[in-house]
């Protein structure tokens, strides 16, 4: 017997292309451009899976599907949408949808799906209806698209998420909107940058700590762990993690249980982990500075969220929201005219949404017109601290050879020898540019503390030797 599809579509070429990849499928197709033509086509025929636009000729094709669900609870449905943003993935899901498609899709894996669901594949489980229209995450490219589908897929689930991006992408808020629109809305969100914990401590943070564990540990104290039990705990710049507290953690996931420090009782815990870097942790688990076993703790949901300049157009709703944002935490109400929003798009942005808000805001504030135009923005560019090089300067190119070929490290030691060779000058110019300040030292190197104390230990650099220098 041939599969029946009943496709909803009001745009004629994609209901075309749609109809003759079901058809190549062995599906029979029946096609209309609105709600009550599906009501019709409903109640005089029967089907193995429905396919369904969002925007139809008469309504709101979601908000509709509730009688279709009552009436036809074992339909599965498949949600095609070009309104492409997080709240429209979640309000599909929401449904019961057994699938969602941003548009542009891919036709192959539509027509998979929709083999599945006709086979019997199984729908998802209905999703909590939650309004999302708080939350900053916009986006209509497609690398969005893959992103807002993946957080749908764990939100009811407990499975751990490992968040991959660079600076500035907004880790933070996809790890938040996954507790936000999940079964554990309510209960505690605790997050944790580990990068910015010194590494002594790191592991209080972490689990607690016992009375007189250590000097000045005046009271016991719950740690992130218990703080976040029964709802979430955000491990962010986990690369940064010491050693012995990745092994520490790893303990705790895979026992659900955790000790605090100087204590002895056993605490059971019941949070949902998740977690992000923006380091590429592949060569960390080769040269050993990353536990792979924790690494595949972690990583059961891998989440790769784009950096901006592989998000075309999304820098201009991005930068309108900012806008609007800005307005409401007391900046002058702008506008942005399209050249000014074209020459935004065309920009890098190497610090993604990070970077493009804080230029949004210091436009907002700048501007001496209701509309921020292209002039505007061009001097703002121009205004922008130049970036450092890329490539060396020919000068410490030619130095660097000159000290190869006088030092002629042995085989097998020329990558860290040189490195450290590199490294010393370049920490103590920091630490004496800065008195000995290892914070300031940090943000000038543009790396952070626990990485900056590290590399002073291991090249025996005392910070002291400067702190009364110029």
């Amino acid at each position: 017997m041939p599969r029946r599809a009943l496709l909803v579509e009001d745009d004629a070429s994609i209901a075309t292309v749609i109809t003759a990849a079901l058809e190549d499928e062995a599906f029979t197709v029946r096609r209309c451009d609105s709600i009550a033509g599906r009501d019709e086509l409903l109640a005089s025929d029967t089907f193995d899976v429905m396919l369904t636009d969002v925007v139809l000729t008469d309504g709101d094709g979601i908000v509709a599907l509730e009688q279709v669900k009552a009436a036809h609870p074992h339909l599965p449905i498949i949600i095609l949408s070009a309104q492409n943003t997080l709240d429209t993935a979640v309000r599909a899901t929401d449904t019961g949808a057994f699938e969602y498609f941003p548009k542009p899709f891919d036709l192959d894996d539509l027509v998979r799906a929709a083999c599945q669901a006709a086979d019997g594949g199984g729908a998802a489980d209905p999703l909590e209806a939650v309004a999302a229209d708080g939350l900053p995450l916009i986006g209509r490219s497609q690398a969005m698209q893959d992103v807002y589908r993946m957080i749908t897929r764990v939100l009811h689930n407990d499975l751990t998420v490992l968040i991959l991006g660079e600076s500035g992408t907004g880790k933070e808020l996809v790890a938040e909107a996954i507790h936000q629109l999940g079964a554990r809305k309510g209960k505690p969100f605790i997050a944790v940058n580990a990068a910015a914990i010194p590494r002594e401590l790191i592991e209080s943070e972490l689990f607690g700590h016992e009375k007189g564990a250590f000097t000045g540990a005046t009271q016991r104290t719950a740690g992130k762990f218990e703080q976040a039990n029964g709802g979430t705990l955000f491990l962010d710049e986990i690369g940064d993690m010491p050693p012995e507290a990745q092994t520490r953690l790893l303990r705790a996931l895979q026992s659900g249980r955790i000790r605090r420090v100087g204590g002895s009782e056993e605490i059971a815990i019941d949070v949902r982990i998740i977690a992000a870097t923006n380091r590429d942790l592949a060569p960390m688990i080769a040269e050993g500075v990353f536990r792979e076993d924790l690494y595949y703790r972690l990583a059961v949901v891998p989440i790769h969220l784009p950096p901006l300049r592989d998000r075309k157009g999304d820098v201009e709703p991005l930068a309108r929201h900012f806008l609007r944002q800005a307005m409401l935490e007391g900046l002058p109400a702008r506008g942005l005219s399209p050249a000014a929003a074209s020459l935004l798009e065309a920009q890098p942005w190497r610090g993604n949404v990070r970077e493009l808000r804080n230029f949004i805001y210091r436009a907002a504030l700048l501007s001496r017109e209701d509309e921020i135009d292209e002039g505007a923005i061009r001097q703002l560019l121009a205004d922008r601290p130049a970036r450092a090089a890329t490539v060396a300067a020919p000068g410490f190119s030619s130095a660097l050879h000159h000290w190869l070929e006088e030092e002629r490290p042995p085989s097998g030691m020329l990558y860290h020898s040189a490195l450290a060779a590199f490294e010393k000058p370049l920490f103590e110019h920091a630490l004496r540019e800065t008195s000995g300040n290892q914070l300031r030292a940090a943000q000038l190197l543009g790396i952070n503390r626990n990485t900056l104390r590290k590399r002073l230990d291991d090249l025996q650099i005392d910070p002291e030797a400067f702190s009364h220098r110029g």
